[in-house]
């Protein structure tokens, strides 16, 4: 089937923090292998993995040293291989993250590029004067080589140097990485920052932006054009690929999907995920259901298909963000009915099954993540006091999704039996996975049977989307494929809620066993 993935649904693993083998507190291959019963049992088809490439880890492997080599830590190639063969076995596919704007200041061809080797000496942005542009970590983004006597460009932490794509031996590298995995028997790639990857000038900007001189490299016809070029050799394997996307409005978004463009299979959006802040991420504002379910139907109609996932290693857990804790369990089933019934490709993120929550961390000495270390130099620098600081850093850090995953309610969580490499959270003598794996009334058993609802149903594997009702509370739309006709309805609040839809029902996150037109808080019902 040349689009399987319309039929999946994918789980993310961010390998570090999923399942340690060896007692070292860093999660591995061999780790991941373990528990591939689990992904089978939930149903997922396919499984996105953070980088496991070597790195020095400064950006926790987004900072790649070699494409082609394991990153130690996790294993060994034989591992990977194994990996690869025993998901295959439970009908799991493997997609690999592919970072392609910026490489590692550690890997061979920056090295060379330094030392002006050839060909490698254009391999990056290289520049005896820097223009004004910053960064997306909250700094400026060139720093002075020695070696070389130049500027190189960084969008991103200054480990990561970003890859000159006018440069053609560029893509010829980018083509062997792609072709070393695919005769691995890899589905395809998530695309790291992909609509970034060219710059057509390193002229200053006139533009005083949060980014001040995306307009230099922000979805420009250059990356288009590379990734139709990339797309030649993905054909050749039937490969799968996922952007991500910064900054993309619907209309930029299907350009990068279009099939007739033949660039890229799907994007992730981040619109949805920028309902609860001010213009950055790090400035939030109270979660508004009514912006979020607007945006969504927004992307709904306007893309053919879309991405649907509310967590990553990037952005802060869901239930806390979108739900209630008061109502962690309804609100985690509800987030769930919803995940499994826009249209689209559900992705889910590693522990969101069984509704793992933000970290409890009290200060940020406990944080690893580069970003939330930066932003607090940035912040500190602006004086903002220390208590607002870890308010903003605490509810935003991508150390929010980064904790183990809460596998047990033994010491190390089931994770580990040694020091884990950062805190796990607190509560997870409560909330575990073993603890729901027979309970019928779980997250975990709910998320097993919408996965096992939405494969035995056209509507909502492909049908037509209509949204009905987009309110303070209630949020309720319609999928349809021929005579088959779900209704389903989200109640985002802590309060009753009453509706007009009638039918038969087919789900609830509740135990009820027919449908008045009540919604109690946080239910989740679906109709036919």
């Amino acid at each position: 089937n040349m689009e399987w993935w319309k039929d999946a649904v994918i789980y993310q693993i961010y390998p570090r923090s999923f399942q340690d083998s060896n007692g070292d507190g860093i999660g591995d291959i061999p780790g991941i292998i373990s528990r591939l019963d689990h992904l089978k049992d939930l149903g997922v088809d396919a499984v996105w993995l953070s980088p496991v490439y070597c790195s020095p880890g400064d950006d926790r492997g987004y900072d790649i040293s070699d494409y082609c080599g394991i990153n130690p830590e996790f294993g060994t190639m034989e591992d990977m291989d194994r990996l690869i063969e025993e998901a295959k076995k439970r009908g799991i596919r493997i997609i690999m993250d592919l970072v392609i704007n910026h490489t590692s200041t550690e890997h061979e061809w920056f090295k060379k590029s330094r030392e002006r080797i050839e060909p490698y000496t254009d391999y990056y942005h290289w520049v005896d004067e820097p223009n004004n542009w910053t960064g997306f970590f909250g700094e400026d983004c060139w720093v002075y080589d020695e070696v070389r006597g130049q500027y190189y460009l960084h969008l991103f932490a200054k480990t990561q140097a970003d890859l000159n794509w006018s440069c053609p031996h560029i893509m010829e590298e980018v083509k062997g990485v792609l072709r070393f995995w695919l005769e691995k028997g890899v589905a395809g790639f998530r695309c790291d920052v992909i609509n970034i990857i060219y710059k057509d000038s390193l002229a200053s900007s006139k533009k005083q932006l949060a980014l001040t001189g995306s307009e230099h490299y922000l979805s420009l016809e250059g990356t288009h054009e590379i990734l139709r070029e990339l797309r030649k050799v993905l054909d050749e394997y039937n490969a799968f690929t996922v952007g991500e996307t910064v900054f993309v409005t619907p209309k930029i978004a299907h350009d990068l999907c279009d099939e007739d463009r033949k660039e890229l299979n799907m994007i992730f959006s981040f619109q949805h995920m920028e309902c609860d802040q001010y213009f950055l991420k790090w400035f939030k504002r109270d979660f508004r259901p009514k912006v979020f379910m607007d945006c969504l139907v927004k992307w709904q109609k306007e893309l053919p298909w879309n991405t649907i996932y509310l967590e990553n290693h990037d952005q802060p857990r869901s239930i806390p963000r979108f739900g209630s804790m008061k109502y962690w369990k309804e609100s985690g089933k509800l987030l769930a009915t919803m995940l499994m019934t826009l249209r689209g490709t559900p992705f889910i993120y590693e522990g969101q099954e069984f509704g793992m929550t933000d970290f409890d961390f009290t200060e940020l000495s406990q944080l690893d993540d580069v970003e939330s270390h930066n932003v607090d130099r940035v912040l500190r620098g602006l004086h903002v006091p220390g208590k607002l600081r870890w308010k903003i850093i605490r509810r935003t850090s991508r150390d929010n999704a980064r904790t183990p995953v809460q596998w047990d309610a033994t010491a190390g969580a089931g994770f580990t039996t040694g020091k884990p490499w950062l805190g796990i959270n607190s509560n997870y003598t409560e909330i575990n996975c073993a603890a729901q794996e027979n309970d019928p009334n779980s997250i975990l058993s709910y998320y097993k049977s919408l996965i096992a609802l939405r494969r035995g149903s056209k509507a909502l594997r492909g049908g037509d989307f209509t949204a009905l009702e987009t309110g303070k509370q209630l949020f309720a739309y319609r999928r349809t494929l021929g005579s088959e006709q779900l209704t389903i309805l989200l109640n985002f609040s802590d309060k009753p809620v009453s509706c007009i839809y009638k039918g038969s029902l087919v789900r609830s996150n509740y135990s009820r066993r027919s449908f008045d037109g009540n919604l109690s808080p946080w239910e989740a019902v679906i109709l036919k």
